[in-house]
């Protein structure tokens, strides 16, 4: 089995999602959100956030680490207030040792989903179907734990495609 830690990171919630993976099979370990305080300063945040996702791969040891990459904000500030977190959470786990991948927004809620255009509402009831949920986790949560559900479903097609003597070049298929 494949331990893997999926964070969806933002300045003020960062989502996070641990799912243990077996092939095509998953198992839902554990979610949450690291919450950073109100009046906080940006760097009293980011090392909020640091400390959170250090911890949380610490109490866990994810064999993988898969994050959401950045994407266009409604600002330029919202832009690097995102790209600071998600370049701490990055840190915590190079830190640890642990490979990252990352994938954009439109992909995961593709793989989860169906659609690169799917709401926060989609991507939690599908979390909630898939990894067989009592509930809906929370957004963020339910984000993360998307991210690694399309990791997982990422590296399992690469690994039968491998495994059948195929690869790609240039974005095509070649036997």
């Amino acid at each position: 089995m494949t331990l893997i830690l999926g964070i969806d990171p933002g300045s003020r919630v960062t989502g996070y999602g641990v799912i243990n993976a077996a092939g095509s099979r998953q198992e839902y370990v554990t979610s949450g959100c690291i919450r950073t305080a109100d009046k906080a300063t940006l760097p009293q945040k980011l090392e909020e956030i640091f400390s959170g996702v250090t911890e949380i791969i610490a109490e866990h040891e994810p064999d993988e680490f898969a994050i959401e990459k950045i994407f266009m904000a409604r600002s330029a500030e919202s832009a690097l207030k995102l790209g600071h977190a998600r370049g701490v959470a990055i840190v915590a786990g190079v830190n640890q040792g642990v490979p990252i991948y990352e994938y954009e927004a439109r992909k995961v809620k593709q793989a989860v989903v169906g659609t690169g255009a799917a709401t926060k509402s989609q991507v939690q009831h599908m979390v909630k179907v898939l990894l067989n949920l009592p509930s809906d986790p929370q957004q963020d949560a339910a984000d993360a734990l998307a991210i690694a559900l399309c990791h997982i479903n990422t590296q399992f097609t690469l690994s039968r495609i491998q495994g059948h003597g195929r690869t790609f070049r240039r974005g095509r298929l070649v036997e």
